[in-house]
This record gives C-alpha cells, sequence and structure tokens, in this order.
C-alpha cells in the first residue's frame, strides 16, 4: 500500500517544502489541487508544470494524480442546461488531462460538489445525461495519456446529485469506458447508511480508481471516531494495493501535524 497527501492543506507553502516535509514523513507520493497552483489550469505554464513536477522527483515521491478539479475558476458546471457553461467545463476537463498528464498523474477525481449539483429547471435524468455526456466527451484523450477519471460520491449535506457508491458505480457503468472508475472517500461513505466495510466489499478493487482516507470530522484519519480496524480489513478482502490518500478538510492544529498523525495510524493499520 502506498500513502499519499493532498497538498492543499499546505497554504502558501511552495511545493519543493510540501514534498520535502511529506518525504520525511514517509509519504510516497503527493496529490494536487490545481487551484493551488494557478487560479485556472490554463494559467499554469509550462515552466512552472516542470518545477512542480521536479521537486516532487526530487524527493523521491510520486504524482498521484488532480483532485478539486473544478473549485476554481468560477463558472463551470457539468450537469447544467447553459450549453456554453456545460462546453467550457467540458474543454476545462480535457485541460486538466493535459495539466496532470504534464505533472506525471495518473488520476483525476472529479468531485466538486457544487459544481454538478442539479441546477434549477433541470431533472435529475436530464443532469444525469449532462454528466455521462461530458464523461464520455473526454474519457479517450483520457485513455490515450493513461490517466483515470474517478468519480467521487459524495454526501448530500455536499450535493444532490450522486450520493452513494451504489449511484457513482451505476454512472460508471452505463458510460462503461475502461478510463473511468468509482473513487471511495471515507468521510463521504461515513454519510451513507451502509457501514463503511460494507461499502468497501460492496465493489472490486479493479472498480476502484483511486481512495481517499480521512474522518468524518473532517481532519485526518485516526483524529476522530471512525475506526480504520473494519475499513482495513475490508479493503484487504477486495485487494485494494494501491493509494490511500489523505484528505482533510480541516488544518488545525497545523499541517504538519496532522499529516504526521495520519500516517502513524495508517502504518497501525496498513
Amino acid at each position: 500500500m502506498k500513502f499519499s497527501l493532498c497538498n492543499e492543506m499546505f497554504e502558501g507553502v511552495s511545493m519543493a517544502e510540501i514534498c520535502s516535509t511529506a518525504s520525511r514523513l514517509g509519504y510516497h507520493g503527493i496529490e494536487i489541487a490545481p487551484f493551488t497552483l494557478a487560479s485556472s489550469a490554463d494559467e499554469i505554464t509550462a515552466g512552472q508544470r516542470i518545477d512542480v513536477r521536479q521537486a516532487i522527483e526530487d524527493n523521491g515521491l510520486e504524482t498521484v494524480g488532480l483532485h478539486w478539479l473544478f473549485a476554481g475558476p468560477a463558472g463551470l458546471h457539468m450537469t447544467t442546461t447553459d450549453n456554453q457553461v456545460w462546453g467550457r467545463t467540458r474543454d476545462y476537463l480535457s485541460c486538466l488531462l493535459d495539466l496532470c498528464s504534464d505533472l506525471g498523474g495518473k488520476v483525476l477525481v472529479l468531485g466538486s460538489p457544487k459544481q454538478r449539483s442539479i441546477v434549477e429547471g433541470q431533472t435529475k435524468d436530464g443532469a444525469w445525461q449532462r454528466a455521462i455526456d461530458l464523461l464520455s466527451s473526454v474519457l479517450d484523450k483520457a485513455g490515450e495519456l493513461d490517466l483515470t477519471i474517478c468519480f467521487e460520491p459524495l454526501s448530500t449535506a455536499e450535493t444532490d446529485f450522486v450520493n452513494t457508491v451504489a449511484e457513482g458505480m451505476r454512472l460508471v457503468q452505463q458510460v462503461n469506458h475502461p478510463n473511468l472508475k468509482i473513487h471511495l472517500d471515507v468521510k463521504a461513505m461515513c454519510a451513507e447508511s451502509t457501514p463503511v466495510p460494507d461499502i468497501i466489499r460492496s465493489v472490486r478493487a479493479e472498480d476502484i480508481g483511486h481512495f481517499h482516507v480521512n474522518d468524518a470530522n473532517l481532519y485526518g484519519p485516526g483524529m476522530g471516531d471512525v475506526d480504520y480496524g473494519p475499513i482495513a480489513e475490508a479493503v484487504k478482502d477486495i485487494g485494494w494495493d494501491k493509494w490511500l490518500s489523505v484528505e482533510v478538510f480541516k488544518y488545525d492544529p497545523d499541517p504538519e501535524t496532522i499529516a504526521r498523525k495520519s500516517i502513524e495510524y495508517l502504518r497501525s493499520h496498513f
């Protein structure tokens, strides 16, 4: 099993310093939120892409990929009825594929709850089809670049579109493309009525594109009430042995403490 760390909690810290900290703590990879590099992915220069990738590799780490895909720029939405906005979102996802490839990553986690929630005047079936059409339009390119888009089910507190892993799997299966897989996130799975270990066992390892570890309280694994013992057993049962990526949403007391406590806890179970 390999452990990675999402970079956005290190606000204002250079990529070189983030990577140095991650490497020292024992992480194997870095996962990048594009908005930490520039307000828009198309503003990230070729030189900056080279520098970021070099900083990661110089510290003996791998670039896992990208997440928080549509957090910026403003005005993106993947299920909207507005053709202009939808087209801009599709084009931006294509731009993110190029960025991920340039940085040496392999996966793109598509969560972005606000940018997929059903808009006024749209039906759920209509939103579903818009999502399928958008994903289908870029997946051949993802395949050419050897990238996987990972669709992330999220709780009803965050979005009204695809709230369970079962629903996410239906979307993935309907699109039916080898470069689209389900993304698992412990925080999100905790919001489901089904126990997290049972949700994990409901999918096959080959169906999973990526896996975020955290706690329902928005901190890192081991920093709340979520017991990773049964989760670890379920992960082992299905044979997932790729990345576990620490993604948190509360950054106190400080990022390094969160990163250290998280990997110490993960090592005790994996």
